[in-house]
């Protein structure tokens, strides 16, 4: 493994002070969101109590967060879920919906579920499916991701 770079103190001042300024200028967000299966093959899905239809479960990564540790944290927030191996990254999407600066990590994983989810002012409601008997509502967004893990369309480049 190759040592780690030291830099002189002015350069790790200047590459610093250029981090802060490109998070200004080009400063976006990262999500995390996954198509989670149990055992039987049903998906996972929630519904916010903040906006419409039935989503996929995830979140936002905070700082010094991994996209995966930000996936183990929302699952077990969201739904009461552990991952049950290792989650599969599937794909990258630039998520326009609500700004031009969104970017969401999209995994596919089998999880279990530690107990169930009560409703609060988050997550109205919460539950597994069955994937030919979805609730009418599920977004657009969860469809098309479903399509494309299925192979019956190629990933987007935007949710």
């Amino acid at each position: 493994m190759a040592d780690k770079q030291r830099w002189p103190l002015h350069t790790k001042v200047l590459l610093r002070l250029l981090h802060v300024y490109f998070s200004l200028v080009r400063g976006m967000t990262i999500g995390v969101r996954a198509a989670c299966f149990d055992g039987q093959g049903r998906l996972f899905l929630v519904r916010h109590g903040y906006t419409g239809g039935w989503h996929m479960p995830g979140g936002g990564l905070e700082r010094n967060e991994t996209a995966e540790e930000a996936l183990i944290k929302e699952l077990r927030e969201e739904g009461n879920l552990r991952i049950v191996g290792k989650p599969q990254l599937f794909h990258v999407y630039f998520n326009t919906n609500i700004t031009r600066r969104d970017h969401v990590v999209f995994y596919r994983a089998i999880v279990e579920q530690t107990a169930p989810r009560p409703p609060d002012w988050e997550i109205a409601e919460s539950g597994f499916f069955e994937i030919d008997n979805l609730p009418a509502e599920t977004t657009e967004a969860t469809l098309r991701r479903l399509a494309e893990l299925r192979g019956e369309a190629e990933p987007a480049h935007y949710w």
